[in-house]
């Protein structure tokens, strides 16, 4: 009880000190939690602003994969994949990480006219809608793969098997626009197509034609059938167990196993796929799939190393402020060591206000980072950040930590405090 009330009349004296040791704890508190919550959970985010590049894995018939992997090239066809099998698509384990996906069928095909010259009609979904056994039914296509494309005119409808659109280089070089009318000769049929739109979408695919999935399979003779399917999943970034996986899964214990098979690496989620079809080679697209680790890792690092350098700054200035508090009152911890108090009961004292205030100023920093890193969320994500239950512990004990390290230069000067001296004044 004596303990309590030296306690309370001690924060009552120095209050402008006091202050600012709440003030500098409340300022690295705020930025180091507002770091740690977007930290925690930018891995979602990333993966939601990385999604609109693209799919992520490939699935292609074994055969295909073969020739591609012995040849180095994927032009000549080998087998073919099902589309009534796509629903499987969705029945995975990790069938909800499935965001977007889009079948293929690539029609090498003769346009009529002055320049018979041979392209690449590739039959897709544009924007469908597939049903389920189980569940509500899914929308998908290539719209939502490709919502960075620059779209003049209008998506083509998958309901229309004569609307296309056409790449801009490709466009270009035919000297289509949109609402011309093309007809195109397959290996089975002919058909006639009207632009509706015309993408510019940065890449190779500026160079083909896009039709439903419907008119490749016509033109080609291939009912039912596709070539390739494009997938967008949202991943955990790979470490060495996935790559090991990716290697042979066969060499992983049983612990490993099922700790790879439940964890959404883009190997696992490959493995599943090529499980749910049939005769299919599921490969990661590495291009994007190592970015989104990459990039992920990097902006965590970035994120850590400002929290530790607010935490830094916040321990620098409490032991500038601590200091400045412990030698105005020399006299009274002099006269206290005088009068038979140890080191360790003055240290209890010092350190116990420092605390008090420490966790008052914690606190009040805790719950500015919070709203800081909403702040963040909406301004980078467009989206609120979920706060993990893992940074309140964790803050909790990085603002003591801070305390402690802050106070320890004063803790040694006060230790080293010789009542004769303070008390003649020397």
């Amino acid at each position: 009880m004596f303990f309590a009330r030296m306690i309370a009349r001690a924060l009552r004296r120095q209050l402008g000190k006091r202050f600012m040791i709440a003030v500098t704890i409340a300022l690295g508190a705020a930025l180091t939690t507002s770091m740690m919550a977007v930290m925690l959970d930018i891995g979602d985010k990333v993966k939601q602003e990385l999604s609109s590049y693209g799919a992520n894995i490939q699935v292609t018939p074994k055969g295909a994969s073969v020739v591609s992997e012995t040849y180095g090239t994927t032009d000549a066809p080998s087998g073919a994949l099902l589309e009534s099998e796509l629903p499987r698509l969705k029945s995975i384990f990790w069938a909800y990480n499935i965001e977007d996906f889009a079948p293929y069928l690539s029609v090498p095909v003769s346009p009529a006219g002055a320049d018979p010259v041979e392209l690449t009609l590739d039959g897709t979904w544009f924007d469908h809608t597939m049903a389920l056994d189980v569940g509500e039914p899914v929308q998908t296509g290539l719209k939502r793969l490709r919502t960075w494309w620059d779209v003049d005119g209008a998506w083509a409808s998958d309901d229309d098997p004569r609307q296309a659109m056409a790449g801009a280089s490709l466009a270009a070089s035919r000297g289509w626009s949109v609402g011309d009318t093309v007809t195109v000769t397959g290996t089975h049929a002919q058909a006639t197509l009207r632009i509706v739109g015309i993408f510019a979408a940065g890449g190779d695919e500026d160079d083909v034609l896009y039709a439903p999935l419907a008119t490749a399979q016509q033109l080609t003779g291939r009912p039912g059938e596709i070539d390739r399917i494009e997938v967008r999943a949202i991943t955990t970034p790979e470490n060495e167990l996935s790559q090991r996986a990716e290697r042979d899964p066969s060499s992983l214990s049983v612990a490993d196993w099922e700790t790879w098979y439940c964890t959404a690496y883009v190997s696992s989620i490959s493995y599943q796929l090529e499980e749910a079809l049939t005769d299919a080679v599921a490969k990661p697209v590495r291009q994007v799939a190592d970015s989104e680790g990459v990039i992920l890792e990097q902006t965590q690092l970035i994120m850590a190393l400002i929290a530790v350098l607010a935490m830094v700054g916040s321990a620098l200035g409490i032991a500038n402020l601590v200091t400045a508090s412990v030698m105005e009152r020399a006299p009274e911890i002099g006269l206290l060591k005088a009068i038979g108090a140890r080191n360790a009961s003055v240290v209890a004292l010092i350190l116990t206000e420092t605390l008090v205030v420490g966790f008052v100023g914690g606190a009040v920093g805790f719950a500015l980072g919070i709203g800081l890193a909403q702040v963040i969320g909406q301004m980078v994500f467009s989206s609120w950040i979920t706060l993990r239950p893992l940074v309140l512990p964790v803050m909790a004990a990085l603002i003591t930590s801070m305390i402690l390290l802050g106070s320890l230069p004063s803790l040694r000067a006060l230790m080293k405090l010789r009542p004769s001296d303070v008390l003649h004044g020397k």
